[in-house]
């Protein structure tokens, strides 16, 4: 009898400290696997960008469009001299994985060119922040700093809008049952048509098809802005910036010309039709 109350007296006893470890308050507290403060889901990360690396600058534009861009280096005639022009220069960085850049300049007798490239990677530092998101806030604030002016609306679309609201609907049957007269002028025959007409007058002067603007079509967004140096006692340069964001990339495209001989002003369209076409090629190459 006395070996079985010993035996019962021990389950007894680690029943008792079996109890003393698994059991709760009478509050019902928090068990051993439950952590302060947990409220059960786990917060979700941003997600981090597409693009790990940057491209290298200088070998991302093509001979072919720097021959495009920058007319007197083929008038290079050492060969020396003409291979260095095409290399172009490193810009200088301090982190190649973030930033990255190239330059070009040539000179000739009729203009002097100059093409920068240039490429940012963003990286967002919030957890709660993605890169896209942080690239997207970057490139707002490049866009306002650029001060693009408000899409403009020609004259000849003015009198059209307000001749259709003062057309009644009578009005409107007898001129649909008539032949449409010719315009008085062709659009070639129209002094606005042409860029370097209207280079450096004032902006309502200019082409609302090249004036400064957002671009469609190009990376995730994208804006075009085109300077023309003030008038002085030397030649007007113009300054054609590309720059658009294709997910956490920034890419910028500074194209400028200074012609040789005072008066003369470099052609807007031509300038910017070079620059898109650089751009376009450049997000091509990323989405690859």
């Amino acid at each position: 009898m006395q070996r079985k109350a010993y035996v019962s007296g021990v389950a007894a006893l680690l029943a008792a400290l079996l109890a003393g470890c698994t059991g709760g308050s009478d509050g019902g507290g928090a068990t051993d696997n439950s952590n302060p403060g947990d409220t059960g889901t786990a917060a979700a990360e941003a997600q981090p960008g597409r693009y790990r690396t940057l491209p290298e600058p200088c070998g991302a534009v093509s001979q072919e469009t720097l021959d495009s861009l920058l007319p007197g280096i083929r008038q290079l005639t050492d060969e020396e001299q003409r291979e260095n022009a095409y290399a172009g220069d490193p810009t200088q960085t301090f982190d190649t994985d973030r930033k990255v850049g190239c330059r070009w300049k040539v000179e000739s007798t009729e203009a002097t060119d100059h093409l920068l490239v240039d490429f940012e990677r963003v990286v967002s530092y919030d957890n709660a922040v993605s890169d896209d998101s942080e690239a997207e806030s970057l490139f707002a604030t490049k866009e306002e700093a650029a001060d693009l002016p408000e899409p403009t609306v020609s004259a000849t679309e003015s009198e059209s809008e307000a001749d259709a609201e003062s057309v009644s609907p009578s009005d409107s049957a007898s001129q649909s049952s008539s032949p449409p007269s010719s315009p008085s002028t062709s659009p070639s025959g129209s002094s606005s048509a042409d860029p370097s007409s209207t280079a450096g007058s004032s902006p309502s002067a200019t082409p609302s098809d090249l004036q400064p603007r957002l671009l469609d079509g190009l990376g995730d967004e994208a804006f075009l802005d085109d300077v023309l140096s003030s008038a002085g006692s030397t030649a007007r340069q113009r300054t054609v910036t590309v720059a658009f964001r294709t997910s956490n990339v920034i890419v910028t495209i500074q194209y400028e010309e200074q012609p040789a001989t005072v008066g003369i002003v470099p052609d807007s369209k031509e300038m910017q039709d070079r620059a898109q076409k650089l751009a376009s090629q450049l997000a091509d190459s990323l989405a690859d």
